[in-house]
């Protein structure tokens, strides 16, 4: 396990596979780098419980000083939703906000967690389907979403002895990008970045690695295929299905989920059943559109743990008017 004593000097780069960015950070980075470096440390060193209340107080105030992000929220409530009163929607993205309050509280104290004192903040919940799926011994996929505390899933997993390669977008501030995957690493993880998608992942099970994959972004048309969510046509990653497909991986679904009851999380496993089709492109269809499915399960049962201020429906089919407003 890392500790604090690894987060001592800034990151000059990237920890993805792919290597640092090409263009050397600008004034605007090496600030907001400090600022991120600062507010992470604050809250690191605080008690987990005041770490979390200052979060839920900023979660609130960015919730009524950033209106684009309200906005893309309640138009997705709206679809998702549509029988709901605009007092249930309000009611739930705001939730939604205290609960990214709470992941940034717990996400700033990663270096403290260990294998002695992981059960007081996650704790497994059908781990016997990834186990299962661990012994086939072709390395496996480990299926996930925005969903709850996210970066706490395959850090937590590596703190119990499990290590995960997980798949990354390079964000645009080179020096946030490595302070942030300094963090996801402290457990073992290793991350690899979009770009290099197809060939780290075939390499990282070949190796037997386990591989997390979030499998609910919006897509471009090239890029996945359209497939149901919440009644509505959304453009999904084929990624994940290819790979299987090609890998003969087994897949797993996971997500972390806030307990109310507990006052913790539990890293809930499923298994993954492969629907088997007369054609590849069949197949990688249905079996994109039943992780989906399976998804949207979770997201009705928990509506507030989702990451409703996303533009999940931006990509239309073609012909089809676009969802949002300005």
């Amino acid at each position: 396990m890392g500790s604090t004593a690894q987060m001592n000097s800034p990151p000059g780069k990237s920890q993805t596979s792919s290597g640092p960015h090409e263009s050397r950070p600008a004034l605007r980075d090496w600030i907001e780098y400090a600022t991120a470096r600062t507010v992470l440390g604050v809250l690191g060193h605080l008690p987990r419980r005041l770490a979390r209340l200052l979060c839920a107080m900023l979660a609130a105030l960015c919730y009524w000083v950033w209106p684009k992000l309200r906005r893309v929220g309640l138009q997705n409530l709206n679809l998702a939703y549509p029988e709901w009163s605009p007092r249930q929607r309000r009611k739930v993205l705001f939730a939604c906000f205290q609960n990214l309050g709470r992941m940034l509280a717990d996400f700033a104290h990663f270096p403290r967690l260990n294998r002695a004192n992981i059960e007081d903040l996650i704790i497994y919940d059908g781990f016997e389907h990834f186990a299962r799926a661990q012994e086939q011994g072709k390395g496996l996929i480990f299926l996930t979403a925005h969903f709850g505390c996210w970066e706490l899933g395959s850090f937590a997993h590596g703190v119990y002895g499990h290590p995960v390669t997980f798949v990354v977008r390079q964000l645009d501030n080179p020096l946030i990008d490595g302070l942030i995957n300094q963090l996801r690493c402290l457990s073992g993880g290793r991350p690899i970045e979009k770009r290099d998608f197809a060939r780290e992942v075939l390499r990282a099970l070949k190796e037997g690695e386990s591989v997390g994959i979030l499998m609910d972004q919006n897509m471009l048309v090239s890029e996945g295929v359209f497939v149901d969510f919440f009644g509505r046509p959304a453009s999904t990653t084929t990624g994940p299905t290819r790979i299987a497909r090609k890998t003969g991986a087994p897949l797993v679904l996971g997500l972390v989920i806030w307990d109310r009851e507990l006052g913790k999380y539990r890293l809930r496993f499923d298994s993954v059943e492969w629907i088997r089709c007369e054609t590849s492109e069949e197949e990688i269809r249905a079996n994109t559109a039943n992780f989906t499915r399976r998804l949207e399960e979770y997201v009705r049962r928990y509506p507030d743990q989702w990451l409703w201020v996303h533009r999940r429906w931006k990509t239309r089919p073609p012909g089809e008017p676009p969802l949002y407003s300005r």
